[in-house]
């Protein structure tokens, strides 16, 4: 019997152009029952009711397994798919907390305002349900509340929904106006946790350990129960985001309906080249489009994931214009979804999407967190979104009812894609990577120190139990912390909190304005503005082009016209890497392994103008500072010896190191939750000892846990790396495998071929060795 999916699949390879193959795996998940359980014996009977009246008549294994383990006090985190009704297990313990203890506070948190309101939606559905919560009053506290409701939630409400930000610049820097909230906090809500990674999430790390610590100052030890996507290891990342141990709940109770699971690689184009002559596939946008009108017109209700906000704007408008041609009574019925749009329009939007009167909608992740979108018959991601867990995410966005049906994940030109649509089990059989953070960063611990001993003098056992002893010493020969008695307080005059953004750039970032009317277009981190927002970019805002007319990265701002002037710019860097400290080395006859502290020094000295049909107009050179980044980088070394054995000689080497570079790059986020533009790499054939060698760092001061991933995993990565230039159909190299969108030097020289090589024999001499951990590493160090 032909599955649902199946039928929709063959739908949308029906509308492929005339000899296209662009199917290159078909998965069909089957059926997954629910198991069922009871209500804990501690619930009380009208907080039952109240879910027994939406429906819910007893919670699936996975609830009720979490909900025990917090109701017991355990730091617990659910890690279970979309649709699996997470929410269930910490509404059961919070609800019951608050009804049985007239004093109990509880505080939600959330990534964005979109999920946290439908949080709290449901909280005041349930609250109403119960009449001893008729006090509780669940209240939004994020940056969109006015003043009478942040002060009637700091006041009356019992469970306030906010954000890891408003914890950081108003909760715990003014803790004594919260005094009761902290107080009688007893159960702490971190929603959706694994999208604390990188910067950011080593910065909530420390939030949430500061807001601990000030709740142990008045005397409150709250539970805190988190919830995830399915990740690997989310115990350990839930641990490291507390300081405290935390068990996890992972086997997943709720009923799943089957999915076909497609994975597409769109065709190599005949009537365009890119840099350097190399082929160019169909845009996975422009795919998507097509896909999407042909399932809409075979009754499928679709929903197309895209990674960026124009890019949504150009699927819907993509997906119109086919049904017009082909179906034009339903070419209304298609809209698009972003961050952006005014919250009304957001609701107007999902309010059409549940009802049915949407059949298609092209969205940003906005839609792939928490908002309630049920039953959909087939979901479409133009691009990989960056890390399984958000794969899998977006997919479980269909057939949220148990009804069949279809996810096409429609590759972009770019090395990840490339592997995972060639290499299925890495997607599909299991999440490779977890969340990764790094809160011991001195860089991130600096401010997050400041903060903490602002709000608390910190003792010399917090400082070390923070693993911030050399920071802290350091703050104190700044002047911006003094010690005595055993204690580090503030500086008189140190007010840290509203300079530290928990969510940008270390370092700052340049704000991006409009010279004619002052308007703020967007902003971009230091380390970033010289490429991207250099005197004469062409700079893109909302499908909009501006010229940028000056960069002052001391006042961190950038003026920029509005101006189209036909043309596209690309930044021309010259990059340094130095090796700074010994870290962690190992040998492997004539390849050596290591993760270092470097520093990169970048200087872009001019930037290319190209037309838009490709054709270069000149070259304009840039006077501009040097950017000095001291960060950790993974790299390896091999003999030239040993490269000559494998068929590369020494003219080869540049172009076969680069190559594997640029790769190396575009993978490591297969085993490191990060996004490309978090980290950078550099190749050179004359590095340390004198040995040829790839560096791949973190973007970001003092590193972010990316490079470390990759060294401990280097046979993964490394593996996979070479397996995606090698599916890779081009015949020299291109976007999809070792082109790079942001390279400096223009993608020269690269030689695809003499990538595989280099990989090969690295793999080749690392064999069967165990992962590298922290104790094997160091047992190998090479000095």
């Amino acid at each position: 019997m032909v599955s649902f999916g199946s039928q929709l699949l063959a739908a949308a390879l029906a509308g492929t152009p005339e000899g296209e193959r662009p199917l290159r795996h078909v998965a069909e998940l089957p059926p997954r029952p629910g198991r069922a359980s009871s209500w804990p014996e501690w619930a009380e009977p009208d907080v039952i009711r109240a879910f027994a009246d939406r429906g819910i008549s007893s919670p699936w294994s996975h609830q009720r397994d979490a909900a025990e383990l917090a109701h017991t006090g355990i730091h617990v985190v659910v890690s279970t798919g979309t649709a699996s009704g997470k929410s269930l297990a910490y509404q059961l313990p919070v609800l019951n907390a608050l009804a049985t203890d007239p004093r109990a506070r509880a505080l939600y948190l959330s990534p964005t305002k979109a999920l946290g309101h439908d949080q709290l939606r449901a909280a005041h559905r349930l609250a109403a349900a119960v009449p001893r919560l008729a006090d509780v009053a669940p209240t939004a506290y994020d940056g969109d509340s006015p003043d009478e409701v942040r002060r009637f939630a700091r006041e009356r409400s019992r469970w306030l929904f906010s954000n890891p930000d408003m914890v950081h610049l108003s909760i715990l820097r003014n803790h004594a106006r919260w005094a009761v909230l902290l107080r009688n906090l007893r159960f702490l809500v971190v929603d959706e946790c694994h999208y604390y990674r990188g910067v950011f999430g080593s910065n909530v790390a420390m939030v949430l350990r500061r807001l601990l610590r000030l709740c142990a100052r008045y005397s409150a030890a709250p539970t805190v129960i988190f919830a995830s996507a399915t990740t690997a290891s989310p115990g350990a990342t839930a641990t490291e985001l507390i300081g405290c141990p935390v068990a996890e709940v992972t086997d997943d109770g709720s009923p799943q309906g089957a999915r076909t699971v497609a994975l597409w690689e769109p065709a190599l184009r005949t009537d365009l080249t890119g840099e350097n002559g190399a082929p160019v596939r169909r845009s996975a946008g422009a795919e998507a489009a097509r896909v999407m009108a042909d399932l809409i017109v075979e009754g499928a209700q679709t929903l197309t994931f895209v990674r960026s906000r124009r890019g949504a704007e150009l699927t819907a408008l993509g997906a119109r214009a086919r049904l017009n041609d082909i179906a034009p009574t339903v070419a209304d019925l298609v809209a698009s979804y972003r961050a952006g749009y005014l919250a009304e329009d957001r609701s107007t939007l999902e309010r059409a999407l549940a009802q049915g009167q949407l059949r298609g909608l092209a969205t940003t992740n906005a839609l792939e967190l928490g908002v309630d979108i049920a039953g959909l018959d087939a979901v479409v991601l133009a691009g990989f979104p960056g890390t399984v867990a958000s794969f899998w995410q977006q997919a479980g966005r269909s057939g949220r009812r148990g009804q069949g049906a279809l996810v096409v994940l429609i590759a972009r030109d770019d090395p990840l894609d490339t592997y995972l649509v060639h290499h299925p089990a890495a997607l599909l059989e299991k999440p490779v990577e977890r969340a990764v953070i790094d809160p011991a960063n001195p860089y991130l611990m600096a401010p997050q120190l400041l903060c903490a001993a602002t709000e608390q003098p910190m003792s010399d056992v917090e400082v070390r139990s923070w693993d911030a002893v050399e920071v802290s010493q350091d703050l104190v020969e700044e002047g911006l912390l003094r010690r005595r008695g055993g204690h580090y307080f503030p500086a008189p005059g140190v007010l840290p909190h509203a300079s530290v953004d928990i969510r940008g750039a270390i370092g700052g970032q340049i704000m991006i304005v409009e010279g004619d009317t002052g308007r703020l277009l967007g902003s971009v981190g230091v380390g970033q503005a010289p490429a991207s927002i250099h005197p004469g970019a062409v700079y893109l805002h909302q499908g909009e082009s501006y010229v940028v007319d000056s960069l002052d990265t001391d006042a961190q701002i950038a003026m920029v016209r509005a101006e189209d002037p036909g043309y596209a710019t690309f930044a021309r860097e010259v990059t340094d890497i130095a090796v700074t400290g010994t870290g962690e080395t190992v040998a492997f006859g004539p390849i050596t392994l290591g993760l270092v502290p470097v520093t990169v020094t970048n200087h872009v000295v001019g930037y290319l103008r190209r037309r838009l049909s490709g054709e270069v107009i000149d070259f304009v050179e840039l006077d501009l500072p040097e950017h000095v980044l001291p960060t950790i980088a993974v790299m390896y070394t091999a003999t030239a010896e040993a490269l000559g054995r494998s068929g590369i000689d020494t003219a080869r080497i540049p172009g076969a190191l680069h190559a594997a570079e640029h790769a190396a790059i575009g993978l490591l986020p297969l085993v490191a939750s990060c996004d490309r533009g978090d980290i950078g790499g550099m190749s050179t054939a004359i590095g340390p000892d004198g040995l040829p060698s790839v560096f791949v760092y973190d973007g970001y001061p003092g590193g972010a846990g990316f490079a470390e991933r990759g060294f401990r995993q280097a046979r993964t990565w490394l593996g996979a790396t070479a397996d995606a230039i090698e599916a890779c159909d081009c015949p020299a190299g291109c976007p999809s495998c070792v082109q790079s969108p942001k390279c400096g030097s223009g993608n020269d020289p690269l030689d695809k071929a003499g990538a595989v090589g280099v990989l090969r024999l690295v793999l080749a001499e690392l064999g069967d060795q165990p992962v590298l951990t922290h104790s094997a590493a160091q047992g190998q160090n090479k000095h």
